[in-house]
């Protein structure tokens, strides 16, 4: 018997002054049996990083032709990719193919960096793309805040972001490698 995903609910309030971006969403997050808490909390981060009407997490792990989060435009056409850790290199020129911008959020420290160097030059053509790393320790931090029912606060200002719930906070400070 296959195993089912775990619904998480978060209610995120967003305060991001780079974009001025105000807003709550109620979400529904489905975490994979294979996904850790530290990956599901990346995941709410890049959606508080991009949010935005209309942008809304896939089925994820469940489905290999769809990123972590996407936004599409009223014919359907993808408008944002974002995948979370590391993906392939022919993934993620797949998605430079069929969307406007892809946006990948690496994460795991050293794991990270060779990542990087094994796929960086395979990937010099694709002109919409954007790597961002972000440091395993406030990614780590991040975990620690997950919960099955939680209120999470994202406040962004001059690309760091300020992440907050009842158990902490974490300042995040997204590298941008491309």
């Amino acid at each position: 018997m296959a195993l089912r995903a775990t619904i998480y609910k978060a209610d995120l309030n967003i305060a991001d002054t780079d974009r001025h971006y105000y807003d709550s969403h109620a979400l529904t997050i489905a975490r994979h049996p294979s996904e850790t808490d530290e990956r599901m909390m990346v995941r709410l981060l890049a959606f508080g990083l991009h949010a935005q009407d209309g942008l809304a997490f896939t089925k994820g792990l469940s489905e290999t032709d769809e990123p972590d989060v996407w936004l599409k435009d009223l014919t359907g056409a993808i408008d944002l990719w974002i995948e979370v850790g590391q993906p392939d290199e022919r993934r993620i020129l797949k998605a430079c193919g069929r969307a406007q911008q892809v946006v990948v959020y690496c994460y795991g420290g050293h794991a990270s960096s060779v990542w990087w160097e094994g796929v960086r030059n395979k990937l010099e053509r694709a002109r919409n793309l954007r790597v961002v790393h972000l440091p395993s320790a406030q990614t780590r931090e991040m975990a620690a805040l997950a919960e099955r029912t939680m209120v999470v606060n994202i406040n962004v200002q001059d690309g760091e972001a300020f992440v907050s719930s009842v158990k902490g906070e974490v300042t995040v400070v997204p590298e941008v490698w491309r």
